[in-house]
Order: structure tokens, then C-alpha cells, then sequence
């Protein structure tokens, strides 16, 4: 039994994380630095300790962190995504100091985030995989022949990359020349390890990812896929489950890749496979993510499955509750990554306070989030504040509740996301759900909506104006 867990992350993942905890009768220590005093998930946890005064530093000191843990009583970690999430240090130290860790061995996290060790794996499982170097490369000039072999564009990645760093597309030998010793300086700075290998470019692909839950009892499945081909420099703006694009068979097809996937490596817990999906509707490995997803909420909403629980459940050592046969999805699920940005001026981050903060509410809306009227969004971290999940029985159900949820959530005092997102939601190409990698690019009109304010929105600055002169 599992009975209480150490959230090593912050923000909506960690409020999400006490939620859990709370449903199963679990203890919850969260953990926050100086810049995180008065964040929301330190008022939700059952306890809170400060890692520090240093932002980021904290967070990623896994010593400190197992030591924190051991301290405080807790039989278990959790690591949500981002910060240490696929740090195997983190994992094997918990196993060292008998803490259980929530999420697959250090070894299968080590050996998935090797990009080029991912590949052997996915060969290995008989999952296709994009045509690559089967080793890192070692050179320029070893670069250059191969790319001259597979064909350009290619892709230069950091071997140890993730979140869309450490990745340049090359669609010359001159932009190849131009980007190998950025993207190895980027490789360094961001994960510490100057590896890069190349792969070949699939233009315009739909980026299809598979949900997949694994005990250490042999029991593997999968909880259908998502489609995050919205994205804008990588990073995933808008993400639907069951994909719009798909047909049953290359769903069934997707799955088993998955499946298969995990087995092969020994996967224990919550993971994802990431596939693109090219123009001729073939399916390549992209990567495994092995940790829980920011999307994971829309999996959740179309299959009624508590990923989270499921985590913990199978992290205690618990069987599968589900065969794949249980697994059925109904419905379709939109999650919008409410981002503090400003869409008109090239996405700028937008931090400070929040001066006024309310939710969407009626049937299949959700709502995760780490902020509320006062609180003041530091600097330091994501810039995503909100992530709306909107569920309905159709697509076409879905879109028009996803359209009045954006128009009904406030979010006052800083720019965000919100009105580039509905106008995504306005384009043909995306109600028709035929989206790919390219559609923020080939949409630059997006950003041109109206900037006037509704009389709800005045009457709210008129106040708050009053408000500030008479503290004054």
C-alpha cells in the first residue's frame, strides 16, 4: 500500500497530483521554492516544504529531494512531467532509499531517452521507424554523406532531447552546414550531452501519439491515441483524442505498434509512443515519452480511465484493472493549452498578476490549473496556465462546446492564448480535422483578431482602475 507521495513538481500537474491522492486516500507533500510560497498546489497538499530560495534549482536537485521525501514519512514519489520526470538519476536514487518511484525503472527511462537506443528498441519490436543514423553522429563531414544519402530535409536532433529543443530541420547542405554545431551547443546547454543524430524530414506529418498503461505483471495496453499536430515551433498548442483523422484500422494498427512497443522494453507504468504519420498514410516512431502527459486529460475524457490512479495503482504493485477489452472510447476530446503569451507580438511570454481568474463550467468541461484571482504568475517557469479540456459525443458537439468554453473562461490581467485558440477553432481545415505540423504556419492570419474589449471585460478594467485609485 501506498499511503503517502512526494509531488516533485509544481504547478496545475502537482494540483492534479493531490487530487488524486486525495480521491485514494493517499497523503500528499508537495514541495516549492521561494517563487512558489503562495502557488496553489502548496495550499491543496497535505503538507509543503521549501526547497530553497533559487527558482529552478530546487526542483531538480534529486538528492535533496529523496532525502526530503525519506524524512517527511513518504513511500512513494511522484514526478509529473517536465523538471526531473525523466531523469533516471531520480529513479534509481528513490530505488536506493526505498522510495517507490512513480513511473517505469532507470534503465527503461535511460534507455528510451537515448533517441538512437529508442530506435534500435523500436526495430527491435518490429515498430517503424523514420529512415536515420543507427548511431550518433561523430562529424560534420559523417553528417553531410549521410544526408546526402537519405535525401534532404533531414532533421538534426539531440540525442538526449524532448519538448521540441535541441532539433533543427536542414533542407540543404548549407543549412546542415549552419545548424550541426548549434544544434550540439543547444544539445549541451539543455541536457548535458552533445550527441546528435539525424533522421530523415517527414514534410508536413500528423503527429499521432499513443496513451499506453503497463504492470509489472505482464499486462500491457493502450488507451487509443491523440493528435497534437497543432503546434507552433514543436511545442503543442491543441490536442484531441480519438484523432479525427484516422481510420479504425490504422487506430487497431497504432495500438499494437504501441503495445508491442512497451513490452518489448519492459515498460512499467504510464507512457506515451509518439508515431508521424506521413502524407502516403505511413506510420513512423518518433519517440517514447516515459512519464505522464500534459494531454493526458483529453485519454481521460473519452475512456473514463483515471491515468493518475492508474500510475500509483500500478506503482504499488497492483495488476492491471482493465483488459484491453474494457477499453472503449466514446466521444471526442479537445484540450486547449492556455498559454501567458501574447499572440500578436510573436507569442511573448505575459507574466504577472492575475486579476481576475474564472472557469467554464456545464457538461464535459474541465478545467486544470495552478492560478486564481491575485495569484501573480513568476517568470521563471512554462508559460502555460490553463489547460481547458472540452468533451462532447461528436466532433461536431465538441467544437461548438469548445467555442463557448473559450468565450466563457476569464482569465484577466495578462495576455494569453485564448483568442488565437478560437480562431483555430474558426479555420475550415481544422473543423473538417484535417490538420498537420504545418497549419500554425499556413494560418498567419490567425493572429489578426480583434483586440476590442467586450462591455464584461471594460466594466472589469473600470473597476479594478477604481479599485487601485482608492488603495492609493
Amino acid at each position: 500500500m501506498i499511503k503517502k507521495i512526494l509531488i516533485a513538481n509544481r504547478g496545475e500537474i502537482a494540483v492534479r497530483i493531490v487530487r488524486a491522492c486525495a480521491e485514494m486516500g493517499i497523503k500528499s507533500v508537495a514541495i516549492y521554492a521561494e517563487p512558489d510560497r503562495h502557488a496553489l498546489h502548496v495550499k491543496k497538499a497535505d503538507e509543503a516544504y521549501n526547497i530553497g530560495p533559487d527558482s529552478i534549482a530546487g526542483y531538480l536537485n534529486v538528492h535533496r529531494i529523496v532525502n526530503l521525501a525519506v524524512a517527511t514519512g513518504c513511500d512513494a514519489l511522484h514526478p509529473g512531467y517536465g523538471f526531473l520526470s525523466e531523469n533516471p538519476e531520480l529513479a534509481a536514487t528513490c530505488a536506493r532509499r526505498g522510495i517507490k518511484f512513480i513511473g517505469p525503472s532507470a534503465q527503461v527511462i535511460r534507455r528510451m531517452g537515448d533517441k538512437t537506443e529508442a530506435r534500435r528498441a523500436m526495430l527491435e519490436a518490429g515498430v517503424p521507424v523514420t529512415p536515420g543514423t543507427e548511431e550518433n553522429l561523430q562529424s560534420l563531414d559523417e553528417a553531410l554523406g549521410l544526408a546526402a544519402e537519405i535525401g534532404y530535409p533531414v532533421m538534426l536532433k539531440a540525442t538526449s532531447g524532448g519538448g521540441g529543443r535541441g532539433i533543427r530541420r536542414c533542407d540543404s547542405e548549407q543549412d546542415l552546414r549552419r545548424n550541426y554545431d548549434r544544434v550540439i551547443s543547444e544539445a549541451t546547454k539543455a541536457f548535458g550531452s552533445a550527441d546528435v543524430f539525424m533522421e530523415k524530414c517527414i514534410v508536413n506529418p500528423r503527429h499521432i501519439e499513443v496513451q499506453v498503461l503497463a504492470d509489472s505483471h505482464g499486462n500491457a495496453i493502450h488507451l487509443f491515441e491523440r493528435d497534437c499536430s497543432v503546434q507552433r515551433r514543436h511545442q503543442k498548442l491543441v490536442e484531441i483524442a480519438p484523432s479525427p483523422q484516422l481510420s479504425d484500422e490504422q487506430r487497431e494498427m497504432l495500438g499494437r505498434y504501441a503495445v508491442q512497443a512497451a513490452k518489448t522494453v519492459g515498460y512499467e507504468n504510464a507512457g506515451t509512443v509518439e508515431f508521424l504519420l506521413d502524407q502516403d498514410d505511413q506510420f513512423y516512431f518518433m519517440e517514447m515519452n516515459t512519464r505522464l502527459q500534459v494531454e493526458h486529460p483529453v485519454t481521460e475524457a473519452i475512456t473514463g480511465v483515471d491515468i493518475v490512479q492508474e500510475q500509483i495503482n500500478i506503482a504499488a504493485g497492483k495488476p492491471l484493472q482493465y483488459t484491453q477489452h474494457d477499453i472503449q472510447r466514446r466521444g471526442y476530446a479537445i484540450e486547449f493549452r492556455i498559454n501567458a503569451e501574447d499572440p500578436k507580438n510573436d507569442f511573448l511570454p505575459s507574466f504577472g498578476r492575475i486579476t481576475r481568474y474564472f472557469a467554464p463550467g456545464g457538461p464535459g468541461i474541465r478545467t486544470d490549473s495552478a492560478i486564481y484571482s491575485g495569484y501573480t504568475i513568476p517568470p521563471y517557469y512554462d508559460s502555460m496556465c490553463v489547460k481547458l479540456t472540452v468533451w462532447a459525443l461528436s466532433w461536431d458537439e465538441v467544437l461548438r462546446r469548445s467555442e463557448r468554453a473559450l468565450r466563457d473562461i476569464g482569465v484577466y490581467g495578462i495576455k494569453t492564448t485564448i483568442p488565437y485558440q478560437l480562431e483555430i477553432l474558426k479555420t475550415a481545415a481544422f473543423r473538417d480535422g484535417r490538420i498537420d505540423t504545418s497549419f500554425v504556419e499556413e494560418h498567419p492570419e490567425l493572429v489578426n483578431y480583434s483586440t476590442r474589449r467586450s462591455s464584461r471585460e471594460l466594466a472589469g478594467a473600470i473597476a479594478a482602475a477604481i479599485a487601485a485609485h482608492l488603495r492609493t
